[in-house]
């Protein structure tokens, strides 16, 4: 995903962050009127981690079988990003204002992206995950 994960002194601050369990969804409002109801899903398959990202283009893991992914804790990082420990145990993620306004506003370019990539490795959205760590990367 090429979301700046940076965070800019002119960028909008949230406002307002709920976790919605029962429906899976992040809700976020932003200082600038900005909302989004980010899934679960989305965030755990976009996650910004190396476990997800890997080190480098061309290294990034396709996430599969998130649909029923939950998160645990938010977990507040200073004044700039969350944590989210989601119930699969993936918990590396750190989510910036910036990378949770861009992932709330581009969400179905971002569905359009993990469909293709879906289908270019021939394998379904609910395909249970091989556990595997990204090349070069270890364990996480």
């Amino acid at each position: 995903m090429h979301i700046m994960a940076g965070l800019q002194a002119e960028s909008p601050t949230p406002t307002l962050l709920t976790v919605h369990n029962q429906s899976r969804i992040l809700e976020i409002a932003f200082s600038n009127g900005a909302e989004f109801k980010i899934p679960f899903e989305l965030m755990r398959i976009y996650s910004p981690s190396a476990e997800v990202q890997g080190h480098g283009p061309g290294q990034e893991v396709l996430q599969t079988g998130k649909r029923e992914v939950n998160v645990v804790e938010l977990e507040s990082i200073g004044n700039y990003a969350v944590k989210p420990v989601f119930s699969d145990g993936h918990e590396s993620g750190i989510f910036t204002w910036d990378y949770l306004y861009a992932m709330g506003a581009e969400q179905n370019r971002l569905w359009h992206e993990y469909n293709q990539r879906l289908q270019a490795a021939g394998v379904e959205r609910d395909t249970p995950m091989i556990k595997a760590s990204a090349p070069g990367c270890g364990k996480h």
